[in-house]
């Protein structure tokens, strides 16, 4: 059974505009590491949002173990969200806070905002937390503030944000278009060990084809919105990139 089900999801932004994504379906198993590729304003970014409506779609829906997420009110789509880790392009920390706090932040969906500023976390999620940042390799960093950080650095505390949630689907937006080449290698790398070890699948959008086809089992190719290609990685040879890529300007 999938855990995540997407079908004909479409969007544009203005009644007159564009559609940025047109009718784009597919399902993520329980084991799967899905990377989005596709040329620049193919709809990648805008995808990975509308799964958890940080973006929301004209139609089309989102099912996640079954729920609806297109069709949830504000209480519940609060509720669905706890249950989908992110990753950002950006970091999206807070650059005063520690790296401790920052992960715990990942928490706040369960313990509410008045307990996350008093800092009141249960016991088990602070022992989770450190235990996190061992294994991402900031154990010494706890009480770093976040500006203080390399961007590898902040990419591998927003990991672990993403993992103390305890999520069932892991959404990965452009984690790497930062970082240099060996940085990038090392945070797929980390996002894969730790997404495998927590038992939660991955969509993640990607601008670096080669990391994409290293570290998914299966990729969706998106040009102009509509969806060009899906399948196993395996599977993709140079037609099928030459394909989603056709109308890339070189």
């Amino acid at each position: 059974m999938a855990i995540l089900e997407v079908k004909e999801l479409r969007i544009q932004y203005t009644r007159s505009g564009p559609e940025i994504l047109k009718g784009v379906s597919f399902n993520v198993e329980k084991d799967d590491f899905f990377a989005i590729i596709g040329p620049s304003g193919a709809g990648k970014s805008t995808l990975i949002r509308c799964i958890n409506r940080l973006v929301e779609p004209n139609s089309g829906d989102v099912i996640l173990n079954g729920n609806n997420i297109t069709r949830m009110g504000n209480r519940d789509l609060r509720g669905a969200r706890r249950s989908m880790g992110m990753i950002f392009q950006e970091f999206n920390l807070v650059e005063r806070m520690s790296v401790m706090d920052n992960v715990l932040s990942g928490r706040l969906g369960y313990v509410g905002t008045l307990r996350s500023f008093l800092r009141w976390y249960p016991k088990s999620d602070i022992q989770r937390a450190l235990e996190l940042l061992e294994k991402v390799g900031l154990g010494d960093f706890v009480d770093k503030r976040a500006d203080e950080l390399s961007g590898g650095q902040r990419q591998r505390v927003g990991i672990a944000r993403a993992i103390i949630q305890q999520p069932q689907l892991l959404l990965v937006d452009e984690p790497t278009s930062s970082l240099d080449p060996k940085i990038a290698r090392d945070v797929m790398e980390m996002i894969k060990t730790m997404s495998r070890e927590a038992g939660v699948p991955v969509l993640c959008n990607i601008h670096d084809v080669q990391l994409a086809l290293d570290f998914s089992n299966k990729v969706i190719g998106l040009q102009d919105g509509v969806k060009k290609f899906e399948g196993p990685t395996g599977t993709v040879d140079q037609s099928t990139l030459e394909e989603i890529y056709a109308m890339e300007i070189l």
